[in-house]
C-alpha cells in the first residue's frame, strides 16, 4: 500500500463507498448513479477535471473517466489527508463509479496518474448538513458498529502481546523464534486493516514495504523486520531498535481504535477492502515477500471482512436477501479453501510452495467474493 492510503475509510466523515453502482436502486429517487446531478471526473496524464466544485452533503456519486494514457488514482482528501473515499487502478479508457456518504465540509479531488505522488488536486466544497446520521435510524447497524468497535480493539489489544513476543526473540538474537512469530503478530492488524490505516501515519511506520516508500520516507516496521530475518539473516542493533519502534508504533494504534470513526457503511466499505488487499498483494506474492507468509495475512484479512458483513447481514438479509445468500456461499468457499493449506500446527504452506494453477484458483475465489461483497455498503445505506 500506498503511504497516502494510510488514511482511509474512517476519519472526519461517514462514508458508502462501493465498486459498481447501487444495486437495485436506479429507480429511487436518491439515486444519483450515471445522472446529472453526479459529479463527474476526467483525468487525464496532466489534469483532473471536476464537474462540480460544490455539491450537497449526504449520497455523492462519482463517475470517473481515466482519458490518459497511463493508469490512475482518484482520492477525495479531508483536512490533513485523511482520505475520505478512493479508487485505485483505474486503466486508461476505463471508468469507474464510487458512492459515498460525505458531511459538509472543504475536500480535495485527486487524480494520480501513474498512481504516484500527491495528485494533481481541485479543491471542493460540500454544502448543508448532509444525511450521516441516517443509520442511527436502525438500532440494529447501530449495534453493528458499537460491537465492530469492540472487536476492532479486542484485536488491537491481543497484537501487542504478540508483537512483544516477535521483538524480545529480535531482542534476544533468536532469528528463528522471531520468524515463526512473525505472521501471528500480524493477525489483529491483518483483520482489521481498514481501521488501521485511517490513523495517519501508524500504517506507514508499521506495515509499508520498501518498494512502496513515498520520498524521504524511513523504511522501519514489519517489513523491513521481514527483509533482516528472511533476506538477510541477521539481527543487528538496528533491528533491536525497529523491534521496538515497532512495539511503540503499534500501541499507538492500540490506544487510538476509540476515536475510530466507525459507521456501518465504512465496516461495509472495509470488508471490501479487505478483499482488495488479498487481489492485489497477497494473491501476487508481494506483501510477505521474503517469509512467504502471505496466506496466514489473507487469512485474517478474509477474517476481518466476514466479521464485518456478520454484523451487518441482518439489514443486508432483510434488504437484499439474495446478495447474503451469495455472500455467506461466497465465505464458506474461499474459508474450505484457505483450510486445504493449513498445516497441523495451524501455520500456513508457505506461499512460494502454491503454484501458479493454485494461485489462480485463490485469484478465482477472491473476485467471486469481491463482486457481491462490493454491494454491501448499498445493502445498509439508510435511505
Amino acid at each position: 500500500m500506498s503511504a497516502r492510503r494510510r488514511s482511509t475509510a474512517a476519519a472526519l466523515l461517514t462514508l458508502a463507498v462501493a465498486t459498481a453502482t447501487l444495486a437495485g436502486c436506479a429507480a429511487k429517487k436518491d439515486d444519483k448513479a450515471g445522472g446529472a446531478d453526479a459529479v463527474k471526473i476526467n483525468a487525464t496524464d496532466t489534469a483532473c477535471e471536476v464537474s462540480k466544485t460544490s455539491f450537497p452533503a449526504g449520497h455523492v456519486v462519482l463517475d470517473i473517466s481515466n482519458k490518459g494514457g497511463k493508469t490512475t488514482e482518484v482520492y477525495v482528501y479531508g483536512a490533513g489527508d485523511k482520505i475520505v473515499t478512493e479508487r485505485e487502478n483505474i486503466g486508461p479508457g476505463t471508468k469507474a463509479t464510487i458512492n459515498a456518504e460525505i458531511k459538509a465540509g472543504s475536500y480535495e479531488i485527486a487524480c494520480k496518474p501513474g498512481m504516484v505522488g500527491d495528485g494533481i488536486r481541485q479543491k471542493i466544497t460540500v454544502t448543508g448538513e448532509g444525511a450521516t446520521a441516517a443509520a442511527a435510524a436502525d438500532p440494529r447497524l447501530t449495534a453493528a458498529v458499537d460491537a465492530y468497535r469492540t472487536y476492532a480493539q479486542q484485536q488491537a489489544d491481543a497484537t501487542i502481546p504478540a508483537v512483544e513476543a516477535f521483538a524480545a526473540a529480535i531482542k534476544a538474537g533468536d532469528v528463528e523464534k522471531a520468524k515463526s512469530l512473525y505472521a501471528p503478530s500480524r493477525t489483529g492488524w491483518e483483520r482489521t486493516e481498514p481501521v488501521a490505516e485511517s490513523f495517519g501515519d501508524v500504517d506507514p511506520k508499521t506495515d509499508t514495504r520498501e518498494d512502496k516508500l513515498e520520498a524521504g520516507q524511513e523504511w522501519t516496521g514489519w517489513h523491513k523486520l521481514e527483509k533482516s530475518l528472511w533476506a538477510d539473516a541477521k539481527i543487528g542493533d538496528d533491528e533491536k531498535k525497529l523491534a521496538d519502534q515497532l512495539v511503540n508504533d503499534l500501541k499507538d494504534w492500540q490506544k487510538k481504535i476509540p476515536e475510530a470513526e466507525i459507521t456501518a457503511t465504512s465496516m461495509a466499505n472495509g470488508a471490501k477492502e479487505l478483499l482488495d488487499e488479498v487481489a492485489t498483494n497477497k494473491i501476487t506474492g508481494e506483501e510477505d515477500r521474503y517469509s512467504h507468509t502471505d496466506l496466514a495475512d489473507f487469512q485474517a484479512n478474509v477474517e476481518g471482512a466476514q466479521k464485518a458483513y456478520e454484523l451487518l447481514k441482518p439489514v443486508a438479509a432483510e434488504k437484499d436477501p439474495e446478495l447474503s445468500k451469495t455472500l455467506d456461499s461466497e465465505f464458506t468457499a474461499i474459508q474450505a479453501l484457505l483450510a486445504k493449506y493449513k498445516q497441523a500446527d495451524g501455520t500456513f504452506t508457505s506461499y512460494d510452495k502454491v503454484t501458479e494453477a493454485e494461485r489462480k484458483t485463490f485469484s478465482d475465489a477472491v473476485n467471486s467474493l469481491g463482486e457481491p461483497l462490493s454491494k454491501l455498503a448499498a445493502a445498509v445505506v439508510v435511505k
